[in-house]
């Protein structure tokens, strides 16, 4: 059986009717059952402003995640490290761990966004030797013990409960790639073909190979019994939404589209490479079982601002007839 997770964005668009405190009540609800059933993993990013609201603050909502769960691990995927202030983010990791009773994985990486950097009033083009800087600074104030910092003692506590606190690092350049390679303890790649880069130059640097990246599947996977394709007809705006606003970003950033959020118009591009998928819980069984034991599914089931009164009866469908099968 293939790991199971559960992400959001926590977008909530006006056009589509959902408040936020709806979306973020439903995903703790819908974390508490995934927690129930076995589930692996819940993910989250963070991004700032976005119309959208697309969740600026991962570590809050993590810290909640510990209150409605008992064996779930929070994954926050990536927080933009030059964008915080590095004392202030050593501890609100700590915190949130500590409400997590040592549940929590965070992934940190440079960013992309420049209006965030000005919003911050950061410097983007320091934000790779940020990078550099901000990691020992983590690890040294997790110990819990006082240390030098611009010139005056400083000291963090709580510390995290686990010891040492897993850091992970994301990046899509070979700069980037390479400093998680010697600093971070694990890679998160916005693109697959991107962690043989990382592997290579994590056994470059003297450690043991972390293996080929486990199989996944797709980034968002509805079930359903209905017809699937009036079901791909409501579900369209909202991926369209997700995609075209990465896109936007990536564009923003790069003079580019990136990864898999290539500009959608319709359900045609939507459905092209896989990506996403509408599927009956027999074909998603079989997508499972594909995956082997170290696979990963995932759902996403409020998607840019999906309806939570159409998300729970997804997720119940498959607690009565895929999980069991798995």
């Amino acid at each position: 059986m293939p790991r199971l997770s559960i992400h959001y964005d926590l977008r909530h668009p006006q056009h589509f009717g959902v408040s936020g405190a709806d979306i973020y009540a439903a995903a703790l609800d819908q974390i508490a059952w995934a927690d129930a059933n076995g589930f692996e993993r819940v993910g989250f990013g963070e991004h700032h402003q976005s119309p959208d609201g697309y969740i600026p603050s991962p570590l809050v909502i993590a810290g909640a995640v510990g209150a409605v769960t008992t064996r779930i691990r929070c994954l926050v995927s990536t927080i933009v490290a030059p964008l915080h202030d590095p004392i202030r983010l050593a501890e609100d990791i700590a915190v949130a761990d500590n409400c997590l009773g040592g549940r929590l994985d965070v992934a940190i990486a440079a960013g992309y966004v420049r209006d965030d950097f000005a919003l911050f009033g950061k410097d983007f083009a320091d934000r790779g030797n940020h990078m550099e800087r901000v990691v020992p600074l983590l690890r040294q104030a997790w110990t819990g013990e006082p240390f030098e910092h611009h010139g005056t003692t400083v000291r963090v506590t709580p510390r995290p409960v686990q010891d040492p606190m897993p850091l992970l690092m994301g990046g899509s350049v070979r700069k980037t790639i390479n400093r998680a390679a010697r600093l971070a303890d694990g890679f998160r790649p916005p693109m697959p073909v991107l962690w043989e880069v990382w592997r290579e130059e994590r056994q470059n640097e003297g450690h043991p190979d972390p293996g080929p990246l486990p199989r996944s599947g797709p980034i968002f996977l509805w079930v359903t019994t209905d017809d699937k394709e009036r079901t791909w007809d409501w579900l369209e705006p909202h991926i369209l939404h997700q995609v075209n606003s990465y896109a936007g970003w990536t564009h923003a950033a790069w003079g580019r589209a990136a990864g898999p959020f290539i500009p959608a118009t319709g359900l045609d591009d939507l459905r092209q490479g896989g990506t996403y998928q509408v599927l009956t819980p027999d074909e998603t069984i079989v997508l499972a079982r594909s995956l082997g034991d170290e696979g990963e599914l995932r759902f996403s089931p409020l998607l840019a601002g999906i309806d939570p009164a159409r998300a729970r009866p997804m997720l119940e469908l498959v607690e009565r007839e895929v999980l069991p099968a798995l």
